[in-house]
């Protein structure tokens, strides 16, 4: 048998180059592939992103998260959000097809959907250095700290990120999910508060806002920013997508049954019957014991006639035991 040489190009390690130009070829073919499905999303700066990319799950490490509220109890839920995208172009596609290489922003922005978190927070690193004055870096270096949770590195970028663009509102909300995930609910609702008066346009801030407002038992103010989230975006709890990656979620929160009640009184208010019953199921479910509230409470008075309400407020055998 033939031994292989040292020397021929099959026995020599990948090198850098080599490994960014698969990584590169990936990349386009999965622009290729999901052309035909209109599924892509535009960057700040205006270059097209499959939605694969950026529609990012980034989990922050279990260590320094709680349970994930809504999508998976057992997962770490801060999450980018994203609206939804526009379909790219024909002529997109195509330039996008014949590009031979990606940038360092484009390959840390690919290194992030992969969960390679501390290849991307080296080309941030990298960017930020070139250019200390772009905020959209700084924050992207952030968080790409933020989900190996060094908690103390990502704050100071996402600082230096404001500081740059006084109103840069994904980086000053992303300043809350980190007093968010240290419990430091009264900072969170501060940092959130100002996220808003930079853009009051963004449903997500007010989500975030209403997370802390629960955790400092400050349930009718958590309503109230709920319902604007909702009113804002009515499918915000429904989707898991992301401001090209730019900004995180909170979805923990210590009393699951309560909250999940919470939520079915913010779609009740807003007159969303399926959406209600799918909290107050969530609800009963979590074992809320205040079930019956619901008869006494005005928000509920326009849906609580309807037989699925009453289905899910009659109580179970076991709640029964003299049945």
């Amino acid at each position: 048998m033939r031994r292989a040489n040292p020397g021929s190009p099959r026995s020599r390690p990948l090198t850098m180059a080599t490994r960014k130009r698969t990584l590169c070829t990936k990349y386009l073919v999965s622009l290729e592939t999901q052309a035909g499905e209109g599924r892509f999303a535009m960057s700040r700066t205006g270059m097209a992103f499959p939605a694969a990319a950026l529609l990012l799950s980034f989990t922050v490490p279990a260590a320094a998260q709680s349970p994930s509220l809504i999508d998976k109890p057992a997962s770490s839920p801060v999450t980018p959000y994203v609206p939804q995208a526009q379909a790219a172009s024909p002529a997109q596609t195509s330039s996008a097809g014949v590009r031979p290489d990606l940038t360092d922003e484009q390959m840390a922005d690919l290194y992030m959907a992969r969960k390679e978190y501390r290849e991307a927070s080296q080309l941030y690193k990298r960017l930020t250095e070139q250019d200390p004055k772009n905020a959209v870096y700084l924050n992207k270096l952030g968080i790409s700290l933020h989900q190996q949770a060094a908690l103390g590195p990502a704050l100071k970028y996402y600082e230096r990120a404001v500081k740059v663009d006084p109103g840069y509102a994904d980086a000053q909300n992303n300043i809350g999910t980190i007093y968010y995930q240290r419990k430091k609910y009264g900072k969170a609702i501060k940092a959130y508060q100002k996220a808003i008066a930079m853009r009051n346009d963004m449903p997500i801030l007010y989500s975030n806002l209403a997370y802390a407002y629960f955790e400092e038992k400050k349930y009718e103010q958590a309503i109230a920013s709920f319902r604007q989230a909702l009113a804002l975006d009515p499918q915000l709890f429904e989707h898991n997508s992301s401001r090209n990656g730019s900004i995180l979620q909170d979805r923990t929160v210590g009393d699951r049954g309560k909250f999940y009640f919470l939520l079915a009184k913010s779609y009740a208010e807003a007159g969303n019957l399926e959406r209600c019953l799918i909290y107050l199921r969530k609800a009963k479910d979590e074992g809320y014991k205040q079930m019956a509230a619901i008869k006494q409470d005005p928000s509920f008075a326009a849906v609580l006639k309807d037989p699925a309400i009453q289905e899910v407020l009659a109580p179970r055998p076991e709640d029964n035991p003299q049945l």
